[in-house]
């Protein structure tokens, strides 16, 4: 997949020195951006060894991610997410020694945020290691997607609904809103947040510090990182946040994908869109945003299905919830059928609860293609990302008490009828 990538970064106007520090790499298809802290050169430091440890490692792993790069099928894409968070680990150990070794730079630290393009063409890859308020933005199909989330007090604060975000500036805490909740170096580890993302040609990226990102609209960014020429995009976006204050050092780092003359082999962009499509459509993942969906497709898995395959059968054990993609799936008590269910259907969703037996069978009765997420999956997506595990547990919550209304008006009908009367909502508690 060809890519062009272009970066600048500048001291903005109420600095006197420059505590970022960037890394591109195109032989290695590597990104970084770094923003330093600490007060004094200590900042500067701290982001300068955290590009330099974080490519030293990836240096050291080069043979894997050609391994990745070539399709060998013993590298798995969690095997290049651990390589990152491992680099990062690296940088942290370095720079909390060095802080040791030297007084002055106590307590220095850095935010650190790593892209790694990787993957052969038609199924490449963005892996991606997260740390601080240091952003990615992804730039796909005319919308732009803030893809990393912030670690900050501010971010937290919002998250537990403590604030509002555009109270923030007005609140106590307005002078803690740059304050990050994690750093590289600080201690001597870090909790690195580490996921991968697909590339399609077309996508464009942003890696950039707080120092550039209260300038712009996300709205906005699609036009920002549209010049014809891609070294003109670091430099205006830099210029846009001088003009705007430049209250802090900034850096950008734009990396594009290109689309002129190439064809995603399966339609595998058109998959991509049918699948977000598909899972936004649906109750129990309704209120995700771009990005949260992107994390819960990593933990799907497609599955082509021939006419008149069975996919499980009454009574076995669930395991899997099934999103219907393509074709259609007949749900079925013995010879018995109960429904037939088209594109963007689900079924199946008891399974990511317990391991109920199946209360009915479901065979494809056309070629059907099936997006599925495994009980193991999705707990491990709850445990890992509060955030999401609670928009996702509310809607599961909510799909399963629709149900329980359905199932119970339903059971009321068939008894009212027996017994010739009419029965109201408020006869059978139903709100």
């Amino acid at each position: 997949m060809d890519l062009s990538y272009a970066a600048a970064t500048d001291v903005g106007k109420q600095r006197d020195h420059n505590e970022d520090s960037f890394l591109v790499d195109r032989a290695l298809r590597l990104f970084a951006v770094a923003d330093g802290m600490g007060g004094h050169a200590a900042g500067e430091v701290a982001s300068s060894i955290a590009v330099h440890e974080v490519r030293e490692a990836l240096v050291r792993n080069r043979d894997l991610v050609e391994r990745f790069d070539s399709g060998d099928p013993s590298v798995a894409a969690d095997d290049l997410s651990q390589v990152l968070e491992h680099a990062v680990q690296q940088a942290c150990s370095a720079i909390h020694r060095q802080a040791q070794d030297e007084p002055d730079k106590r307590g220095m630290g850095t935010t650190c945020t790593v892209l790694l393009i990787a993957g052969p063409p038609g199924a490449t890859r963005g892996f991606i290691a997260h740390v601080g308020d240091t952003r990615i933005y992804l730039v796909r199909q005319g919308s732009a997607h803030q893809v990393t989330e912030d670690h900050s007090l501010a971010n937290e604060l919002v998250k537990k609904g403590k604030l509002k975000r555009e109270e923030i500036a007005s609140s106590p805490y307005a002078k803690y809103k740059n304050a990050v909740t994690r750093a590289v170096g600080v201690y001597e580890s870090v909790d690195v947040e580490t996921f991968p993302i697909d590339v399609l040609p077309g996508d464009s990226f942003l890696i950039c510090s707080d120092g550039l990102y209260p300038y712009f609209e996300d709205k906005d960014l699609p036009k920002l990182l549209a010049s014809a020429t891609i070294d003109d995009v670091p430099t205006a976006l830099v210029q846009r946040a001088n003009d705007g204050g430049g209250h802090d050092n900034i850096t950008a780092v734009v990396v594009r994908i290109a689309d002129d003359h190439v064809t995603v082999p399966d339609g595998r962009a058109e998959e991509l869109t049918l699948k977000l499509k598909v899972l936004k459509g649906m109750p129990l993942f309704h209120y995700l945003t771009y990005v949260e969906l992107m994390r819960v497709l990593n933990e799907t898995v497609s599955r082509d299905v021939g006419a008149g395959q069975r996919i499980f059968t009454e009574g076995e054990p669930g395991e899997d919830l099934y999103v219907i993609l393509t074709g259609k799936v007949q749900l079925h008590r013995g010879d018995n059928e109960v429904a037939v269910l088209s594109r963007g259907a689900h079924f199946g969703e008891m399974a990511l609860v317990d391991r109920t037996p199946r209360s009915l069978s479901a065979t494809a009765v056309e070629h059907t293609r099936l997006l599925t997420i495994r009980r193991a999956a999705f707990y491990e997506m709850v445990k890992a990302e509060p955030s999401l595990s609670v928009k996702l547990l509310w809607s599961f919550v909510q799909v399963l008490a629709e149900r329980l209304r359905k199932t119970t008006a339903d059971l009321s009908g068939r008894d009212a009828d027996a017994m010739g009367i009419t029965l109201t909502d408020e006869d059978l508690f139903i709100d």
